[in-house]
């Protein structure tokens, strides 16, 4: 999909109004509860509710493809935890950057307080990867992770990318 395109903004529009009304249910909570480690479960807990939302989207995404792989599966869940608690505007920014050029986060940068959330969204996949390192998860996972906007694993990269912008 071509970024700025119609699909682009299309999808781009659900996922707003997806992240306005995330849910992660406890059946959901209690299901990740019974297969993450504890430090595992403490990186998706600290994960804003959209964030969580997301990753379950795409790790639902992974396995309605045939995905098993644990590895694969975890950064699907995770890739998103470097985020933090950034809010929406920052987010839409950061997407209209990534469509648009640097131009538009260069400009956004001047208003009070939106530069260390562009930031954080510019610089999530390393330290999203760092977070689940430090959670115990192999390397593979964070390699996955850290590559998931420029795929490197010639088997899972392009799955995780493709299922990460379907939801």
């Amino acid at each position: 999909m071509k970024a700025g395109g119609l699909a682009w903004w299309s999808g781009k529009v659900r996922r707003f109004r997806g992240h306005l009304r995330a849910d992660v249910t406890p059946a959901e909570r209690k299901a990740l509860a019974d297969s993450l480690t504890k430090a595992q479960l403490g990186v998706f807990d600290a994960m804003i509710t959209a964030d969580q939302r997301h990753g379950l989207d795409v790790m639902a995404t992974l396995r309605d493809e045939g995905i098993s792989d644990p590895d694969v599966l975890l950064a699907g869940l995770l890739h998103d935890a470097g985020k933090g608690a950034t809010g929406v505007i920052p987010r839409v920014i950061h997407a209209l950057g990534v469509a648009y050029g640097p131009l538009v986060p260069s400009v956004a940068r001047l208003a009070p307080g939106m530069s260390a959330s562009l930031e954080r969204l510019a610089t999530h996949p390393e330290r999203s990867a760092q977070l689940a390192i430090q959670a115990g998860c192999s390397e593979r996972t964070a390699d996955l992770i850290r590559w998931q906007e420029a795929p490197r694993d010639p088997e899972f990269g392009e799955r995780l990318r493709l299922a990460d912008d379907a939801n």
